[in-house]
């Protein structure tokens, strides 16, 4: 089995002197991002690898997130994350090593919404429905696949397992 977390970023700060890449994470962002992480860790989702886009917002936000998890798992930046279509995250997803059965990819939207939809086959019907309609920032998707090799993944094969935003850790979303 695989297992593929999704994480938004949390909220960031905009500015207009500031390109988007460098966009900080915000106060909202700097309280949501560890209760993400202590949510990782409390229900033992500690991802082998964690691929994060190399913006600002998702830097800071891993950086925040992986610190409940003991700093255990140091980034991997990988450049087509930033700005990617489903298509080009399905390709990263493809892409991961065998060792690698719980993957976390730390990126934006639409791109990760949209993966999330186009993998689901199966799974819980109310956080579908919640994922369909929002992906707020700091929303985290766990989607299950019965497969032994990433690079056999493929659209409609995945179980959702859970959709879970700050919000309903009583941090602030957007």
């Amino acid at each position: 089995m695989r297992r593929l977390m999704l994480l938004r970023h949390t909220k960031s700060d905009w500015s207009q002197t500031t390109a988007d890449r460098g966009r900080p994470l915000n106060d909202r962002g700097r309280v949501a991002a560890p209760l993400m992480g202590a949510y990782l860790a409390h229900h033992a989702l500690v991802p082998d690898r964690a691929v994060v886009s190399p913006a600002r917002r998702t830097l800071e936000t891993w950086e925040l997130a992986s610190k409940p998890l003991a700093g255990l798992i140091e980034p991997v930046v990988d450049e087509r994350i930033y700005e990617a279509s489903a298509d080009s995250l399905l390709c990263v997803v493809r892409d991961q090593p065998e060792h690698c059965h719980l993957l976390l990819l730390v990126g934006h939207n639409p791109g990760l919404q949209d993966l999330a939809l186009r993998m689901i086959a199966t799974g819980d019907a109310e956080a579908r429905r919640r994922l369909a309609e929002k992906y707020p920032t700091g929303g985290l998707t766990v989607i299950d696949f019965a497969v032994d090799d990433w690079s056999v993944v493929h659209p409609r094969s995945g179980r959702l397992d859970r959709f879970v935003v700050p919000k309903m850790l009583d941090a602030p979303a957007d």
